[in-house]
């Protein structure tokens, strides 16, 4: 008994368990043995009433002949049987002697069952659990209203003096202004701004350096949502509002998360304070070792994905500002969009950057050429790489003509892709445009998504998105050290990119489109689709934390080759991943091409 104990209690995810439903698992627990060679599961024999661990030894797993995957000490199998009750759709053989524990459904035998989460990924991954125990991210994730302190009002003739007074006194680092039924803030930052630099005497009024209308955010946000803000806008304080959009606090960033992770915003600072390209490079510098002490912190992958993009928006938005208006656009209404990753707020450390521009004629007289808006595009991104930001490899990048175009193009591009969805490159612009947001000018940026977002409207263009989404496959699993691909090819190097993160994405995106809308991250797009009823809550939920381990996973990858000087690559080497590793992602991929074959048979979906 002891024996069975101490294995399970060092197993995913019995480990889960406290000490009584352990000793409760392991009362139930067989010991069978099994030679090399016999077959442990035969494919689809009759539902399983037990499910097996490898105690030691080894088996592999077996796919209509072809072995898919080899499972070692600590892997369970059968369980996906067990507690389906269908027919398990994959055999099971030993590859070497092999001894193996047997138990009947665990989740009968303890008195908390709910611990027990087999296909529930974003449970296992162990820097999860590691954010779980405490530190900033957890920190993030509390009420916004836990961080935030009583209001200090002032009024809009009190003079700078007696305001700087009054915050000393209370101790305070903000206070709010009254402005007749509104209100400003003024912070610290305003008086070394403004009143030391010698701008505004002491004796002027506080309003002339107060910052109207102040930053807010409701009080049922979470400090995470608060702090993202303050990153988006470069601010370090900001308004705490009841339902009725009365001020009911004030919160600063160091409020939030304390001194470990304010780095963002010294970056985002630098980024705002830059007057000339070269500041800004030198400012953009900044970014890659913030990202690998915000990692070290423990901040969350999607956390770390949130600011990321936060930053890289403020460095397109602010080359911009800078760039001397070109020739070819003086006048020129135009938005810049950010497309991929950096637009649904999820891209990693390394990811490149994917834009689009769109422009409009001038009080109906012809605009400029499309090679010179390109040719002002091409200067622009030019300003980017010099930032240190990378454009898309594979050209979706605000100058190439598939992504620079006029409105009137645009429209006209959209209606082709709706209405001939059969075309494979109309689906790849499509998704590209599905996940854009516009920068600058949003209302003429928004035009170009609207239009496609119409495309929900038709059938025949859903279903087609749809079918492509699920063109992309996780892989069968790993042999050895190679993975296994669908066709039956090895391979000794895993793009997680592709094979895991881009099948989740480009699912939650065509549901997304089924439902209507697209905003949000893919975790976001996956939970709309649950409430519209196109998955399952279990789904949604198994997906996202699928796209947490596959996510996570890759910013580790990415942060370690970022701090040693290495290039990021999105390949590994399953061979050189630890058994822990190496089993969520094989649970990972099972559990996407479960739910990828239930919707590729869903006739509510139009696609069976």
């Amino acid at each position: 008994m002891k024996e069975f104990v101490e294995f399970f209690g060092g197993q995913s995810p019995y480990d889960r368990l406290d000490a009584d439903d352990l000793a409760r698992l392991a009362a139930t627990v067989d010991v069978e043995f099994f030679s090399a060679g016999e077959w442990v599961i035969a494919e689809y024999e009759q539902a399983l009433d037990r499910l097996f661990v490898v105690r030691t030894g080894s088996v592999e797993v077996v796919d209509r002949g072809r072995v898919v995957d080899v499972l070692g000490v600590g892997d369970t199998f059968g369980h996906i049987s067990v507690l389906s009750g269908l027919p398990p759709a994959l055999a099971v053989r030993a590859v070497e002697d092999t001894l193996c524990y047997s138990m009947p459904d665990p989740r009968r035998t303890v008195h908390e069952p709910e611990r027990l989460q087999f296909s529930h990924f974003n449970t296992l991954v162990a820097r999860e659990r590691l954010i779980a125990a405490g530190g900033p991210s957890s920190r993030l994730e509390r009420p916004v209203t836990e961080s935030m302190r009583p209001v200090l009002w002032c009024g809009p003739e009190d003079t700078v003096r007696d305001a700087a007074q009054r915050l000393t006194e209370e101790r305070r680092d903000a206070a709010l202004v009254r402005y007749g039924t509104g209100y400003g803030i003024v912070t610290d930052h305003d008086f070394r701004a403004k009143v030391a630099t010698g701008a505004v005497g002491l004796d002027a009024p506080v309003s002339e350096i107060a910052s109207r209308p102040a930053l807010s955010v409701t009080s049922d946000a979470t400090a995470w949502a608060a702090y993202l803000s303050m990153v988006d806008h470069g601010v370090h304080h900001m308004v705490v509002t009841t339902a009725a959009g009365d001020p009911a606090g004030v919160t600063g960033v160091m409020d939030l998360v304390g001194a470990d992770v304010h780095h963002p915003l010294v970056v985002r600072s630098a980024i705002a304070a830059a007057r000339t390209l070269d500041q800004l490079a030198e400012a953009c510098e900044l970014m890659t070792p913030t990202m690998v002490e915000l990692w070290d912190a423990d901040v969350s992958s999607a956390q770390l994905g949130a600011v990321r993009a936060a930053m890289v928006e403020s460095v397109v938005r602010k080359v911009l500002e800078l760039e001397p208006v070109h020739p070819s656009l003086g006048g020129t209404p135009n938005s810049w969009l950010v497309l991929g990753s950096v637009a649904r707020r999820e891209p990693l450390p390394a990811s490149d950057v994917d834009t689009a521009l769109v422009w409009q004629d001038r009080d109906g007289a012809p605009g400029p050429g499309a090679p010179a808006v390109r040719d002002a595009a091409t200067a622009t991104l030019e300003h980017l790489v010099r930032c240190g930001l990378r454009l898309c490899p594979h050209d979706a990048n605000a100058s190439h003509p598939a992504f620079g175009r006029p409105v009137e193009h645009w429209i006209g591009a959209v209606d082709r892709w709706i209405g001939q969805p059969w075309e494979s490159t109309h689906l790849v612009l499509a998704s590209a445009l599905l996940d854009a947001r516009p920068l600058t000018r949003p209302r003429l940026g928004q035009v170009v998504q609207g239009k496609l977002l119409a495309g929900s409207r038709h059938d025949e263009f859903v279903q087609a998105m749809l079918r492509f989404a699920l063109t992309d496959r996780p892989p069968a699993g790993f042999v050895k050290g190679y993975v296994v691909e669908r066709w039956g090819e090895r391979r000794g190097r895993l793009d997680v990119k592709r094979a895991g993160l881009r099948p989740v994405v480009s699912l939650a995106r065509a549901l997304a489109l089924r439902a209507g809308d697209v905003s949000g991250t893919t975790p976001e797009r996956l939970g709309r689709a649950a409430q519209e009823g196109l998955l399952s809550t279990e789904e949604a939920d198994t997906l996202e934390g699928a796209f947490t381990l596959f996510h996570g996973l890759l910013v580790d990858e990415e942060i370690e080759a970022l701090r040693n000087g290495r290039p990021a690559a999105t390949h590994l080497s399953p061979a050189a991943l630890d058994p822990l590793r190496r089993r969520h992602l094989r649970e990972g991929f099972r559990a996407v091409e479960r739910i990828q074959e239930r919707i590729r048979s869903d006739r509510r979906l139009g696609l069976a």
